[in-house]
């Protein structure tokens, strides 16, 4: 086929898919009418992993699941907009990698409200003035990060999703690289790359500033400067990409959730979390175990935290692989909460996928 000829088909493909859009958007306003009448949330987590599922099943190529998935995601995105605008704090500043994990979750077209701190995040939802809060929870390089946990303690919110960030940091500047002498970012960021920054930089003023989207904004104001920062502040600050992924540890990867009001239904490949007050006495501990061991029932993860109740007193997060509506885990919990002075589901979610 000629060039000309393959623009044809794609222009009569385009026609095609916009038409198939417009349809799915008036089928899926329709849905939002009906859960409008019965006060059922608009964002189910549930049902968009089965989406995601299914076009990974039936997708035939060249684009590949990632690809795909990054195209209905804003698709969806879009048509949710259309049914009721999804609003969704997280620990701002903007073009940052709590927003990138938002982003990653709900799409462009949802509203973004960054705010000044995780308890803000928590009391916003809370109070029902913003529907979904995003927050980490742990990196694979720097473990658990307490704020969220300890918010988890008082809060009556659930987890509804899970999603995992690979954190790669990009050097970004408006001048070439042997003009830089100045490198802006967070302390934190400035670490995780620092061997890189001596190798190729031996020169340059490491300046620690607030945020990483603070660095991108002084990046691109000054010259003979350049920032460590994300691809999204790359973006919004019109910055060129001198250096991708210069971190000196390359998995670095951050899991951040998703907090909102409602419980997620089960879609056979879920995770759920778990806080429990254990009473303090000898082999409490082993006793609380037990019941998931007896029954196959994995434990990715098990941390303690000081209860804020009592003097000496701890409460475990525990994340296992299943649902709370599965029978197994169903049984386990009721077992595991006998010798426990108290057990609080955070919640069942659809598990998140490790995606570079």
């Amino acid at each position: 086929m000629t060039l000309d000829e393959l623009r044809k088909q794609i222009d009569e493909l385009d026609e095609k898919i916009v038409e198939c859009l417009n349809l799915r958007a008036k089928a899926a306003m329709a849905i939002g009418e009906l859960k409008r009448q019965s006060d059922a949330p608009i964002y189910v987590p549930e049902r968009e992993k089965a989406v995601f599922t299914r076009l990974a099943e039936k997708n035939r190529g060249p684009l590949d699941n990632k690809a795909l998935s990054a195209v209905y995601r804003e698709v969806m995105s879009a048509i949710r907009a259309l049914e009721k605008p999804t609003s969704v704090a997280f620990l701002g500043p903007r073009d940052t990698f709590s927003h990138m994990a938002a982003l990653r979750v709900f799409g462009a077209e949802a509203e973004y409200h960054p705010l000044p701190s995780f308890q803000d995040v928590f009391t916003e939802v809370e109070r029902e003035r913003i529907d979904y809060g995003i927050v980490p929870v742990e990196s694979s390089m720097g473990g658990s990060v307490s704020d969220t946990l300890d918010r988890f303690i008082t809060s009556e919110l659930k987890i509804v999703n899970e999603v995992l960030l690979h954190i790669t940091q990009n050097l970004l500047s408006k001048s070439p690289m042997e003009e830089v002498r100045r490198v802006y970012s967070k302390d934190n960021a400035i670490l995780q790359c620092r061997n890189w920054l001596r190798a190729n930089l031996p020169r340059a003023e490491l300046i620690e500033v607030s945020s990483t989207a603070e660095a991108a904004r002084r990046a691109a104001e000054e010259p003979g400067t350049a920032a460590i920062a994300s691809r999204l502040a790359a973006a919004t600050y019109s910055l060129d990409i001198l250096m991708e992924r210069i971190e000196d540890a390359p998995h670095n990867f951050t899991r951040f959730v998703v907090v909102g009001r409602q419980m997620v239904a089960r879609t056979g490949d879920d995770k759920t979390s778990i806080l429990v007050w254990v009473k303090d006495k000898p082999g409490a501990l082993y006793n609380l175990l037990l019941p998931f061991s007896r029954r196959g029932i994995n434990l990715t993860r098990i941390e303690s935290r000081p209860s804020q109740q009592k003097a000496w007193e701890y409460v475990f997060f525990i994340d296992l692989l299943g649902h709370i509506e599965d029978q197994v885990v169903k049984e386990t919990l009721e077992e595991a909460a006998e010798p426990a002075r108290n057990l609080k589901i955070l919640g069942s979610f659809p598990r998140a996928e490790l995606i570079d």
